[in-house]
């Protein structure tokens, strides 16, 4: 892994300390830290209505400002009154199973293609249209929903807001320990060890809870194990693309799935039901899940195999051969296959009467090579470029103004070369405002549940799915199949469509 340090923002304004260099490259992530304006590149709906609640939930201040910044950092609310009653009712079942029918949650609906849950110590549950998307019937719903309703029973988020202040007190108390860097590494080891097993023992402890609270509910109490071995699969179909965005970390992020902890859910299933002795409701979760959006929400930008495109704010752009597309909350992430080359994409702050040349030059980014700036025209558009040298990687940076924004393009290679030269001057080429057409034909993928006929395999289903890669091994994922596993008549499943 290779790391740059990164920059900060000073008195509003993006600055580069001395000795600091702009661009970090973090397992294949190109971040750029503290440096843009993102509050118009993406648009989340959080002022959607969130999943309707059984009961109410007594809000702190403190609760209600970590609501909204998860909110902000999860698209918003995802707001679909089918999915709101399926999750209410499950909810209520929960409830009066487990051993505090008196507590009161409200489940939010994150707007997020990722798979994750979490939970607030107030009773504020969060589980994201990812992860919905991805589960194949109620039980499995809910065995996350009980797991997450367990680790406010077990009082597992107070305890972990307790251990953030335990573990600030010993951050300081290191610091004070002045210039002993034996003692200073032995404490913080010791701290991030405590910190990791008492992580997962609240994990096996909430799964443990989970599984009793959905059989006492009469859902089938196998769901776990299934669900959490769908997240292991879903995991491994997305390696390779890494990503510190908040909203593209699943559920596995926070709550390590391990072959024993799968086979924990499975014995602890076992002293409830056999498994086809429990409600799994899958008609019913099916039905209430036909025409969720699925993936990226293109209010926020979308990528459609090396393409960029955002509707609202009217442009598109096109990666080199061989890159990967991330869309983040805070930039659009590439990263060509092997490592060797990654590009950022995004939009920052600029005055009118600045130039963009003397942008590139003003101090942001460290190592700018100034001969090298070159004011230039990009489809109509004005632009500037120059090159930047870090210690491993050479950068070639272009600023481009659209309209009343500045976007910046800054592309990473760890060697200058005639190839990486092309590739940034390709895309930046390929920059262009949409059509009208391009606009209002830019849709959502959506999950669509049919029914298999007779002659349907995995792959002829498999091809009917768009926008999405490795089709038949996701439509084995979405669907629970095994690698060998193939579909029957009649049987109810789930595809990707546009």
């Amino acid at each position: 892994m290779t790391t740059f340090r990164v920059p900060v923002r000073q008195g509003g304004r993006c600055i580069i300390r001395r000795g600091l260099v702009a661009p970090v490259l973090v397992g294949a992530a190109l971040v750029l830290a503290g440096c843009g304006d993102f509050s118009r590149f993406q648009t989340p709906s959080a002022s959607a209505p969130a999943a309707k609640p059984a009961r109410s939930v007594a809000q702190t201040p403190a609760a209600e400002r970590e609501h909204e910044r998860i909110l902000s950092s999860y698209g918003g609310a995802y707001d679909d009154p089918r999915l709101e009653a399926l999750i209410g009712r499950t909810v209520d079942r929960l409830v009066a199973a487990s051993d505090r029918p008196d507590l009161a949650y409200k489940v939010t609906i994150l707007n997020s293609g990722a798979v994750n849950a979490f939970a607030l110590p107030t009773g504020q549950l969060y589980v994201t249209r990812g992860l919905i998307a991805l589960a194949s019937d109620t039980s499995e719903l809910s065995s996350v929903l009980s797991h997450e309703m367990a680790h406010v029973l077990a009082k597992h988020a107070s305890i972990r807001e307790d251990q953030a202040r335990q573990a600030a007190i010993v951050t300081r108390v290191v610091t004070d320990m002045g210039n002993d860097p034996d003692l200073t590494a032995l404490a913080l080891a010791k701290t991030k060890l405590t910190m990791a097993s008492f992580s997962r023992a609240q994990e096996f402890e909430a799964d443990g809870i989970g599984v009793g609270i959905s059989a006492r509910a009469h859902f089938d109490p196998f769901g776990a194990a299934r669900f959490l071995t769908a997240m292991e699969r879903n995991a491994a179909l997305k390696a390779g693309k890494s990503s510190l965005d908040p909203r593209s970390q699943d559920f596995l992020s926070s709550h390590p799935a391990t072959p024993e902890r799968v086979q924990n859910a499975q014995a602890n299933a076992r002293q409830y039901t056999a498994p086809q002795g429990a409600d799994q409701d899958r008609e019913t979760y099916l039905s209430a899940i036909d025409n969720i959006v699925y993936g990226e929400d293109p209010s926020e930008g979308f990528v459609r195999g090396r393409r960029f495109l955002h509707p609202k704010l009217g442009f598109t752009f096109q990666a080199p051969e061989a890159f990967t597309l991330d869309n983040t909350a805070q930039a659009v992430i590439g990263v060509r296959d092997g490592g060797s080359q990654a590009m950022r994409f995004d939009v920052v702050r600029v005055p009118a009467e600045q130039s963009l040349g003397d942008y590139l030059n003003s101090g942001w980014m460290e190592n700018v090579d100034k001969s090298s700036t070159e004011d230039i025209t990009v489809n109509g558009f004005p632009a500037a470029t120059a090159l930047a040298h870090g210690e491993q990687w050479q950068f070639r940076v272009y600023a481009l103004r659209f309209g009343s924004d500045v976007y910046r393009f800054i592309f990473a290679a760890k060697q200058k070369t005639l190839e990486s030269e092309r590739n940034a001057r390709e895309t930046v080429a390929s920059f262009r405002r949409l059509t009208l057409e391009e606009i209002q034909a830019a849709r959502p993928l959506r999950i669509k549940v049919i029914t298999v006929q007779p002659g349907d395999t995995v792959e002829s289903l498999s091809h009917r799915m768009m926008g999405v890669d490795r089709p038949a091994e996701r439509f084995r994922v979405l669907n629970g199949l095994e690698p060998h596993a193939q579909v029957r008549p009649r049987d109810r499943v789930k595809i990707v469509v546009d």
